[in-house]
C-alpha cells in the first residue's frame, strides 16, 4: 500500500477550512504546506494557533501570489462563497499544476454551467491538474449515499432526500438574512433562496438518476413557510409571533412523467411553530419508497448533553479532506464522484 505523503494548502479557515485545517495538520498522511487567510487578524499566525494545536511553522499567510506560486499537490479551497473573483483563483491555482477540491462549488460536471465548467476545463488541461467539488449536500447525502443505499432495492418509485435542520438548536449567523422573522407574504413572494438554486444541487439528482440509467425530464420547486406561533428568542435576534419561523424547499426531478428524486429543506426555529413539518433533531433523511421500503437517517453522534448536533459543515471540508489522494492521482480535468469510485481515505486510523 502506498505511504506518499500529499502537500496541501489550506484556503481559507471559516467553519469548514477551520475543519480542514485540523485535519491536514493531525493527519500523518498529509504535509500541510501554506494557509491562505483573509482576516488580517489571522496573518502572521501559525496554522497550529488558528486550528487549537501546537504550532506547525506554517504560517497563515493573505498573499495570494504567494499562495500560488508555493509546491503543493493540492489545496482544499473553501472561501465563505464562490463568485467570478473566487473561480479566478480556482483556475490560476490548477493552472499552477495544484489541483483543487472545492466546497464552495462549482459542482461539476452540470449543465447548468458551461461556461465555469468550461474554464475549469482549460484550466486543468494548461496545468495537468484535476478539479472536484464537495460538500455534505450536495457532494455526499444527496447523491453518494442515496445512490449506495439503492443496492438493497428490488424496485424503486421515489427517492426522498430530507435535511432537517432546528437553527435554534444549531445557531447560524445568517439567520436573519435567511428571512426567519419576515413577513410569511413578503418571503414566499420573494424568496431569499433563489427558485434557481437547484440548479447547483442538479449534480447530485443527475447522479441519482443517471446511475439508475434513466434521465431528469424536468425540475419543479416548491417554497412554503411556517410561522411563529409566539415570539421566538434565537442567539442573533427574535422573531416575533405570526412572521416566518420555519422555511420548507422542495426540489423534485421528474423522471417518465413521476417523481423519481426530491429534495426536501427543513429549516426550523425550534418546535413552537404552524405548521411544523419536522420534529427531532437536524439529520440528513433518505427514503426510498419501493420494494422493500427503506429509510436512513445520517446525524451526529450524541453528545455529553444527549443532544445529537447537526454536523453539515465539518462534514463538508472532511468529505473534501479525506478525497485528497485520489482527487491528486486521478486524471486531469474534472473529477466526479464517479471518476473516484470508492474513496479509500488515508491516514484516519491512529492514536486520539
Amino acid at each position: 500500500m502506498s505511504e506518499k505523503i500529499y502537500r496541501v494548502i489550506q484556503w481559507a479557515t471559516g467553519t469548514v477550512g477551520s475543519t480542514a485545517l485540523k485535519y491536514f495538520i493531525e493527519n500523518p498522511m498529509i504535509e500541510l504546506t501554506g494557509v491562505y487567510v483573509t482576516n488580517p487578524e489571522k496573518v502572521g499566525k501559525d496554522a497550529g494557533d488558528l486550528a487549537g494545536l501546537p504550532a506547525t511553522g506554517v504560517i497563515a499567510t493573505s498573499d495570494i501570489e504567494a499562495i500560488i506560486a508555493m509546491d503543493a499537490d493540492c489545496v482544499l479551497f473553501a472561501p465563505l462563497n464562490m463568485a467570478a473573483t473566487t473561480l479566478d483563483h480556482v483556475c490560476r491555482l490548477l493552472e499552477s499544476g495544484k489541483n483543487v477540491i472545492s466546497p464552495a462549488g462549482p459542482f461539476l460536471p452540470n449543465k447548468w454551467f458551461p461556461d465555469e465548467t468550461a474554464k475549469v476545463e482549460a484550466a486543468c488541461r494548461a496545468g495537468g491538474s484535476s478539479y472536484h467539488g464537495c460538500g455534505i449536500h450536495p457532494g455526499f447525502a444527496g447523491d453518494i449515499l442515496p445512490l449506495t443505499l439503492t443496492r438493497l432495492m428490488n424496485r424503486i418509485d421515489c427517492i426522498e432526500i430530507t435535511e432537517i435542520i432546528d437553527k435554534l438548536r444549531n445557531p447560524m449567523i445568517y439567520t436573519e438574512i435567511m428571512g426567519f422573522g419576515a413577513d410569511p407574504v413578503e418571503l414566499l413572494a420573494n424568496p431569499r433562496r433563489s427558485p434557481e438554486t437547484y440548479k447547483y444541487f442538479y449534480s447530485s439528482m443527475a447522479m441519482i438518476v443517471e446511475g439508475l440509467g434513466k434521465e431528469i425530464e424536468k425540475v419543479t420547486v416548491k417554497f412554503e413557510v411556517s410561522k411563529a406561533k409566539n415570539d421566538i428568542v434565537h442567539p442573533h435576534g427574535v422573531v416575533k409571533a405570526g412572521m416566518v419561523g420555519g422555511q420548507h424547499y422542495e426540489w423534485t426531478a421528474w423522471v417518465e412523467g413521476a417523481p423519481l428524486v426530491i429534495y426536501h429543506f427543513y429549516w426550523q426555529l425550534g418546535e413552537d411553530l404552524d405548521p411544523l413539518w419536522e420534529e427531532g433533531e437536524a439529520r440528513y433523511r433518505i427514503r426510498i419508497k419501493g420494494d422493500p421500503p427503506l429509510e436512513c437517517n445520517l446525524m451526529g453522534g450524541e453528545d455529553a448533553d444527549g443532544r445529537h448536533p447537526f454536523l453539515g459543515l465539518p462534514w463538508t471540508g472532511l468529505v473534501g479532506c479525506t478525497a485528497v489522494p485520489q482527487v491528486c492521482d486521478s486524471a486531469p480535468g474534472i473529477v466526479s464522484h464517479n471518476d473516484l469510485g470508492i474513496v479509500h481515505p488515508r491516514g484516519l486510523v491512529r492514536r486520539g
